[in-house]
């Protein structure tokens, strides 16, 4: 397929060119959580009948590292070795030296919690950093709109915002990602539709060796003025950061629907939780007091944790295949990304292969995939969207109209993943967990090399049974069935053994766990809009300026008789096939066969199982010319080899339709002159000859 954005199409090489909740109360904007009177009055009121409830313990408990080893002090006079994450070099530090000892003596000096002291030093608990100690060891520079943050080891601040992080010196760990000096900068996200991000101070790699390097590494970011401040919460090993404020071309096309203007907002459930006036609010950023959890790691999350790293690291016959299952809203989603973190401090890639339609990573929903992770996941799906290295349209948010079509996509994407690859792999699956949503589990652990299968639960109870290889050896799947067993085989035990593969069970206790999240932005609808909407921001520039809404666009133009249009949830007669697509999400996909029109539209009687390389929006029909409209962000280069439109389930937000500036008159594609109650009105759904649970004697 060749692209002509300004070639006359003349015959089918030319198929693509141009053409010209209720609430009681309002909600709190960045600039009334930053100053508004009322609100601090109102949070400082709150922390004030707090600290008077003397059964609170606040500060008492440090954050717990994934890895629980104990801390131990170096005797002076020896030489410490610490290894770096991140295959950054290796530092040795003499304490024997004057300077070092003099260095030492002064931060040993520095005590008190948060008040100056005698010799002029300041510094603050371990533990969460809020209200008075983030003005001690924060410092902003307001001519640029930058903060320069330190902090002590296993100190934590929550956050909700954006912003973009820098460290200056030490290391900070983010959603079990280690940030180091001399690395990039990183974008982290922290809105109001997931759980709030921290950053934890981890221990130096080397320490300070004077006050002087500590100014040398603060006066390009602060005044004089604030680098004296700060230089009193500088200890020899505390870690600096450098916060910025961030704006992308998809924070900007997202924050253009009123709907979202609030998005890297506070919750009203936090509202009360907000740290005010301080050096980070300006930027983005409302930190968040002890109250707010942030990311809770059980006991055997971190144990999962450690114990998949450490067989990632370590040297085994092929590469790691971790499957990750377990039931709705227990959270693997965010399992996989901080996996996927602290995989990449000791290796360059991770591999993924994304199972959960409904709830997609990388995507917009309805989408299988297999892509190579290289950067941190700092944020939530929405943050992080990319083009997989091989996609499958699958077109819907659930596999139970068509399991079949579901586990061949799959196969068909393992398929195409290099066999000689060492990278490990992680599975993620549905939270479909009962019925046929479990023999598709049992399928999956079958079909793939699964050396781990990590189980997630809740509340002390298993939702589905544990898929251990004893219980795979009896179990039946959607398409696989245990090996028949004779008579002689009960006797000989000559029968094959249990596939071998280790089954690792996580209890997640985060508040609010099995159930969906009822504040705005946290239903599972509004979450795969936003992947959606972060999709389709790639159509904006990427230079700073103002939004373009999508009808300004210029579309592609693309003739019927070179495309074949097709529908993969139901059954649509040809009549009706271009009502039915026209202003709808399409998934652009490559046949391997050649597409042959006998002058008209061409059709496809069924959903085919074939690659794609993106998605658009046909915002139109030419019938008179034989056209297509297509938006799309994908490459033309890469547009020269679609030749098939899927049309899926996946529907267009609404706020696309309805809250883009600059329609004039009656808008498109809406009307409310529309009634449910006529016959064949609303949505067919097809089904596919499923047997129901009870007559295959499933309980």
């Amino acid at each position: 397929m060749k692209v002509n954005k300004h070639a006359e199409v003349k015959h089918k090489s030319h198929k693509w060119k141009d053409a010209k909740g209720k609430r009681c109360r309002p909600p709190v904007s960045f600039s009334n959580v930053n100053s508004s009177p009322v609100v601090i009055s109102m949070v400082k009121e709150h922390q004030e009948s707090v600290r008077k409830k003397p059964s609170v313990k606040r500060l008492k408990n440090k954050v717990k590292s994934v890895s629980n080893h104990k801390n131990s002090s170096s005797e002076s006079g020896i030489k410490k070795t610490h290894a770096q994450a991140n295959g950054s070099s290796v530092f040795t530090m003499d304490n024997d030296s004057d300077d070092s000892q003099d260095w030492k003596e002064y931060s040993q000096s520095v005590h008190g919690n948060g008040m100056e002291t005698s010799d002029n030093t300041e510094d603050v608990r371990r533990g969460r950093l809020e209200g008075e100690a983030l003005h001690h060891c924060a410092q902003r520079d307001d001519r640029e709109n930058r903060t320069v943050l330190v902090m002590q080891k296993d100190q934590t601040l929550c956050f909700r915002g954006k912003c973009l992080l820098t460290c200056l010196y030490g290391r900070v760990e983010v959603m079990g990602f280690t940030i180091e000096e001399g690395q990039q900068s990183y974008s982290l996200f922290s809105p109001a539709s997931h759980c709030p991000l921290s950053i934890r101070g981890l221990e130096s790699i080397r320490a300070l060796k004077s006050r002087n390097e500590a100014s040398h590494i603060l006066q390009k970011y602060l005044p004089q003025a604030s680098r004296k401040k700060l230089l009193k919460s500088i200890t020899t090993n505390s870690s600096i950061i450098l916060l910025e404020p961030i704006e992308t071309p998809m924070t900007r096309f997202l924050s253009s629907f009123p709907d979202l203007s609030e998005l890297f907002n506070l919750p009203m459930t936090e509202l009360m939780s907000a740290v005010l006036d301080t050096p980070l609010n300006g930027l983005g950023m409302i930190p968040l007091d002890s109250y707010i959890e942030g990311l809770k790691m059980s006991k055997s999350y971190r144990h999962a944790l450690n114990t998949l790293v450490s067989v990632c690291k370590g040297d085994i016959d092929g590469c790691p295949v971790i499957l990750v299952c377990g039931t709705k809203n227990v959270g693997k989603s965010t399992f996989i990304r901080v996996l996927i973190n602290t995989l990449l401090n000791y290796t360059a890639s991770v591999d993924y292969l994304e199972g959960d339609l409904g709830q997609t990573e990388f995507t917009p929903a309805g989408c299988l995939s297999l892509l190579t992770v290289r950067e941190p996941l700092l944020g939530p799906p929405f943050t992080h969207q990319q083009t997989p290295d091989h996609m499958i349209y699958y077109g819907q948010s659930s596999c139970n109209s068509d399991l079949d079509r579901y586990m061949e996509s799959l196969k068909s994407l393992w398929c195409r993943r290099s066999q000689t690859r060492e990278a490990p792999i992680i599975i993620n699956t549905m939270g479909w967990v009962k019925g046929f949503g479990f023999k598709l589990l049992v399928d999956m652990i079958r079909f793939f090399p699964v050396s781990h299968v990590v189980q997630l639960s809740h509340s002390g109870v298993n939702q589905c049974p544990a898929l251990t290889p004893d219980f795979l050896r009896t179990a039946d799947g959607f398409q696989t069935h245990p090996p028949a067993q004779t008579a002689l085989d009960e006797f000989t035990e000559s029968h094959s053994p249990p596939r071998i593969y280790s089954h690792i069970s996580i209890q997640a206790e985060f508040q609010g766990v099995g159930s969906q999240g009822t504040a705005k932005h946290q239903r599972s609808d509004e979450q795969r809009n936003l992947s959606l909407l972060a999709y389709l921001s790639q159509l904006q520039c990427p230079d700073p300026g103002p939004v373009r809404p999508l009808h300004s666009l210029t579309p592609y133009q693309v003739p019927h008789t070179a495309i074949a249009l097709g529908v993969t949830h139901c059954d649509v007669v040809p009549s009706h096939m271009f009502h039915a697509s026209n202003g709808s999400l399409v998934g652009l996909c490559c046949l391997a066969e050649k597409v042959a029109s006998k002058g008209g539209p061409v059709f496809l009687s069924q959903a085919p199982i074939c690659p794609c390389v993106g998605f658009g929006l046909l915002r139109g029909i030419d019938m008179a010319r034989g056209l297509y409209f297509l938006l799309t962000p994908v490459d033309p280069s890469v547009l020269r080899k679609v030749n098939c439109l899927l049309l899926g389930a996946i529907s267009m937000p609404s706020c696309i339709f309805t809250t883009q500036p600059g329609i004039d008159g009656e808008m498109p594609y809406v009307t409310t002159d529309y009634s449910f109650d006529l016959t064949g009105a609303g949505k067919l759904r097809v089904f596919k000859g499923m047997t129901r649970p009870s007559q295959v004697g499933m309980q």
